[in-house]
């Protein structure tokens, strides 16, 4: 059966259309967009919705249902739990087992780390990439707004745009680095998966490791795996 999938992000709004219980179509859409707005194809389909966005969960209710963390089958969770990372962590557990940490560069940069069970075993919540390179610009009074740029800037930069970029994203990889070693020794065989909007970027800065892996669509993976493997369709 066809059913369409929607993750309410921060940003963006995360559509899959799923066929045979496989996701055969993603796309992206903004906020203030409605059932209207989605591909023909999609639009008269059982509608699977999570959301982190109380007032386009509270919109998209009376299109579909809505996925929250009671649905979700993971040992250790805490209510305010973003269903969008609990999501990601099944979708984890369903295609690279346990133990596994989670790194989803959106615009909040999470930690989420699982044991067998698999249960929640605790994570971390940053500004993203994209808040932190525009917070100087909003907070300051000289200070501009810089961009993520494809190659790391020179650490001792020699311009303003190129040291604010310098101070966050050396900065953000150590750190990124860190939480990985700190995992990794109570758990070397671990995986870590990177997802999200700067998941690619991680992924090409950080250090090598035949044991991290890009997962581009983790969270609506894990609501697929979740409407299937549950039986609500």
């Amino acid at each position: 059966m066809a059913w369409l999938g929607l993750m309410i992000g921060n940003s963006r709004l995360h559509f899959v259309g799923v066929e045979g219980g496989k996701g055969v179509e993603y796309w992206r859409g903004e906020h203030g967009q409605g059932p209207e707005d989605l591909p023909r194809r999609w639009r008269s389909l059982p509608l699977f919705f999570a959301s982190v966005v109380p007032t386009q969960t509270q919109f998209w209710a009376s299109y579909g249902q809505e996925i929250t963390l009671a649905d979700l089958p993971l040992r250790g969770m805490y209510g305010t739990l973003g269903s969008d990372r609990a999501l990601a962590a099944y979708g984890a557990a369903q295609d690279y087992g346990t133990p596994v940490l989670i790194i989803d560069g959106g615009t909040a940069l999470t930690f989420t780390a699982l044991t067998p069970g698999p249960t929640l075993a605790g994570g971390a919540i940053l500004p993203g990439l994209g808040l932190q390179l525009h917070s100087l610009a909003q907070q300051t009074g000289a200070l501009p707004a810089v961009a993520l740029p494809d190659a790391l800037p020179p650490r001792w930069s020699r311009s303003t745009p190129e040291a604010i970029q310098s101070g966050i994203l050396y900065t953000v990889l150590a750190g990124v680095e860190d939480f990985i070693t700190h995992w990794r020794a109570s758990h070397p065989q671990a995986s870590v998966i990177l997802t999200g909007g700067d998941g690619p970027w991680l992924h090409h800065h950080l250090k090598g490791d035949r044991h991290r892996y890009h997962s581009p669509q983790l969270v609506l993976d894990g609501l697929i795996h979740l409407i299937h493997r549950t039986g609500m369709i």
